[in-house]
């Protein structure tokens, strides 16, 4: 089997609805950071970390199925010392059509023996008929619910970064360019002090740039999830309301509230376009945001990057390094650090 299909059997089992390109982008490494992919060096196993799994952090009325409520969990997972500790929300993947909580659980652990609480949520995508501004409020109420639970998980509520990947890096990226934006967030109790934006969308119009001609053509297709994710239910497409595929982007909402932006993204990621973390990364640095994007030369997308083991590059303790130093900054910045 070659390496495309065995890739598009990944997806399709791992209920990812993008399609997979035949071949790679070409990559702008303008104003980033290039490091080669290696996957020496893995992060361990960690042990003795209080995790609460499930843990419900809000409830919609009726959007379930039969008409029940539609209840949104999390995990958390709390470092042994006393704290308070920063916050790490994390975001996970699915294509804009699920939201594994359970998605980089040791990448997770390890962090938070670092001494960061990190919380996994849930969150609504097309399978609830939802769109990018469900996502996003869920996103916040997240955070909104740490907050208020702040002393039960011995959180310090001034140090709180967002990280998401993938479609999850999408909804952080969307949720840090609004950051302060009482349109998205009317009392401010959900703003953060950092970004980790790892293969996300931006601009989803140019979601497949650089990609083989049926790629792009799926992307485009009636009713393909991404467009459902902005417009609604229904057979629609990305190119009909364009409007609110520039409202969708976060480059259009980056404001001088913006956090601080770390960007990952693989040079040979054959699911989400690398143009899309770098048309964010420039839209950023325009305004005047501070925006770091490291491009991994020869890595894929992720947990569905499947040749030769692609998935190690992005949990080694070089990447976790890079992340926590990030972190130590970015609320160092705002306050104390970790």
């Amino acid at each position: 089997m070659n390496i495309p299909t065995l890739m598009t059997k990944v997806a399709a089992l791992s209920g990812h609805p993008v399609p997979v390109s035949k071949q790679p982008a070409p990559y702008d490494a303008e104003d980033c950071v290039v490091i080669a992919a290696n996957a020496a060096g893995q992060i361990g196993r960690v042990r003795g970390l209080r995790e609460i799994r499930n843990r419900a952090f809000v409830s919609y009325e009726g959007a379930g199925k039969g008409g029940a409520p539609l209840v949104l969990r999390m995990d958390i997972i709390v470092p042994e010392t006393p704290g308070p500790h920063p916050l790490v929300v994390f975001v996970p993947g699915g294509g804009f059509v699920r939201s594994p909580k359970a998605a980089g659980r040791r990448m997770r652990r390890v962090l938070a023996a670092a001494g960061y609480v990190v919380a996994s949520i849930e969150y609504r995508t097309t399978r609830h008929g939802a769109t990018y501004l469900d996502g996003l409020a869920d996103v916040r109420a997240a955070v909104r619910f740490l907050r208020a639970n702040a002393d039960e998980y011995r959180i310090d509520p001034t140090r709180v970064a967002l990280w998401g990947e993938s479609a999850g890096g999408y909804l952080v990226a969307l949720a840090g360019a609004t950051n302060g934006d009482r349109r998205f967030d009317p009392d401010g109790n959900a703003e953060v002090q950092a970004i980790i934006d790892k293969f996300g969308g931006s601009d989803l119009r140019r979601l497949a740039d650089g990609f083989d001609r049926a790629t792009i053509d799926a992307v485009y297709a009636p009713g393909n999830a991404i467009a459902r994710y902005v417009h609604g239910p229904g057979a629609v497409t990305l190119d009909d309301d364009s409007e609110a595929v520039i409202a969708a982007d976060p480059a259009t909402h980056v404001n001088p509230s913006t956090p601080p932006f770390l960007i990952f993204h693989g040079s040979d990621d054959r699911i989400i376009s690398p143009v899309q973390t770098a048309l964010l990364h420039q839209a950023l640095l325009r305004a005047g945001v501070n925006s770091t994007r490291y491009v991994v030369t020869g890595a894929g997308h992720g947990d569905l990057a499947v040749k030769g083991g692609e998935e190690k590059f992005w949990t080694t303790a070089s990447m976790l390094k890079i992340m926590t130093d990030f972190l130590a900054q970015s609320f160092t910045v705002h306050g104390r650090g970790v």
